[in-house]
């Protein structure tokens, strides 16, 4: 039995899980990496004001002539939020993204619940705690599920669907769970693996009946958003999908190349820390048995990445939570043996000690603060069209800036990485990359701008200044605004 106390109920774990995650929305701004913001908040913000910021539309001016590949679905929902908040005149930058990662840390909390009644339904209820409290407050969960990555915002959905399909209440839940599992693939296209798993389980046990209604929820789903979506925007269904497709077999395979085949088993086993990864994967090999209608799509999704070539370490997060259940589920009868029950109740109490420090910091890690703070300084200004040089001629290196922040989509951006002067572009603002030879460098330009006036100050947040230091190929650089007054 378990002890009835505080530790012991679900309640306490999603409100525990919500109030970490709502801390989060707040407090940590910015972006990861180019695909969480770039592809997903950059894009869909600029339509709502006219401009095609990517190029990916057909009817555009900015239109880059072919499909981009990219799905239209999560990048929809986004659309239709920044238009519904600029109807009723919410138009500040920071407050947009506030809002919008307090609605994905509404949804993430559903990754916790689902976590819960999975395990229970296929374990018990002293393994369900321990999935919650690990679903809800694992250091990097809360962090990385306000940010506007596909491959944390289709989790809820996966974990909907497979509930659905255990729960079985009837032929319709496993047409509902395909729906529903369709749908996560429509956010991100590689979850088609996992479906592909869950489907070769039906056929394996020749449950010929639930593997016919499974696929066809999958394929109503996908119809609609892929099918139907394309259709109107292109007058052809399935078009970004097919362009996806021909790109990642032509292209894909050369975009970050990577031999490390053991690469996500140590994402997964570092993310749940040492020594406690190590047992959880333990756990979720020994699962294989008897939850293999579980471990099928998970195993299936990690060894399809480790095969493809082009390994980015988000990309396993996806199946995270189905891990994590597996892991705890798996190490259960091992604990059956005084051995193996110490080190796991050594283990599980190690994990807190070194979970805890890392959540409380991530919790109110900010990211890309540096640039956000650069572009959002300028937002007062109204100004649409900017014209900024990029000085890196310091020992820094320039990146693409965020024209969202400064709601300026007709931004020019002049990149100097030597102290020169082009006189046919008359630029309005110099952004400084870098502490580097600055004195000089502000030196050189007031020769030619004598009324440069400092504008902004803007420093790199704590966590991108250990990323930075840890790997200089992040671009996390300390920067300064300064405004050219003729």
């Amino acid at each position: 039995m378990v002890s009835k106390n505080i530790f012991s109920s679900y309640k306490i774990i999603l409100i525990v899980g919500l109030i970490f995650r709502i801390i989060t929305a707040v407090f940590s701004e910015g972006y990861g990496m180019h695909d969480d913001h770039f592809l997903t908040v950059e894009t869909p913000s600029s339509w709502v004001h006219h401009v095609d910021e990517g190029g990916w539309l057909p009817w555009s001016k900015e239109y880059r002539g072919t499909p981009q590949g990219h799905s239209f679905t999560y990048i929809g929902m986004n659309f239709l939020f920044f238009k519904t908040c600029n109807f009723i005149g919410i138009n500040d930058p920071k407050v947009l993204m506030i809002i919008n990662r307090l609605l994905h840390a509404l949804l993430s909390i559903f990754v916790v619940y689902f976590g819960i009644k999975i395990t229970e339904k296929i374990s018990n209820r002293k393994n369900a705690l321990t999935v919650g409290w690990i679903l809800a407050l694992l250091w990097l969960i809360p962090f990385m599920s306000v940010r506007n990555l596909v491959e944390m915002a289709c989790i809820p959905f996966l974990m909907w669907g497979i509930w659905l399909l255990i729960e079985a209440k009837g032929r319709s839940a496993f047409i509902y769970g395909g729906v529903l599992i369709g749908l996560a693939v429509s956010f991100r296209y590689q979850v088609a693996v996992f479906a592909i798993g869950v489907a070769g389980y039906y056929l394996f046990k020749r449950q010929f009946s639930l593997f016919f209604y499974f696929c066809l929820g999958n394929i109503i789903s996908f119809t609609i958003t892929q099918g139907v979506v394309d259709f109107f925007i292109w007058g052809s269904p399935f078009t970004e999908f097919l362009a996806y497709v021909i790109y990642n077999m032509n292209e894909g395979t050369r975009y970050l190349p990577n031999t490390n085949y053991f690469m996500y088993f140590y994402v997964l086993l570092g993310v749940l820390l040492f020594p406690f990864g190590l047992l959880m994967g333990v756990g979720f090999f020994r699962s294989f048995k008897k939850q293999l209608f579980l471990f099928i799509p998970t195993i299936a999704f990690i060894l399809f990445h480790t095969w493809y070539p082009n390994r980015q370490e988000r990309f396993i997060l996806s199946i995270l939570p189905f891990f994590i259940i597996l892991g705890v589920i798996g190490f259960e009868t091992l604990k059956e043996r005084s051995f193996w029950n110490k080190t796991w109740n050594f283990s599980w109490r190690f994990f807190w000690i070194l979970n805890i420090p890392l959540l409380l910091f991530f919790t109110v890690a900010s990211t890309k603060k540096s640039r956000i703070d650069a572009m959002y300084s300028l937002y007062a200004t109204k100004k649409s069209n900017p014209k900024i040089i990029m000085e890196g001629s310091g020992d820094a290196s320039l990146t693409m800036m965020p024209k969202f922040y400064a709601n300026a989509w007709y931004a020019t951006f002049k990149e100097v990485t030597e102290k020169s002067i082009d006189t046919t572009f008359k630029a309005e603002y110099i952004f400084f990359s870098g502490k580097g030879n600055l004195k000089e460098r502000l030196s050189f330009y007031k020769k030619y701008y004598p009324n440069l006036h400092l504008h902004k100050v803007c420093e790199p947040s704590m966590i991108d200044q250990i990323v930075h230091d840890l790997n200089p190929r992040n671009v996390n650089e300390y920067i300064e605004v300064w405004k050219i007054n003729y």
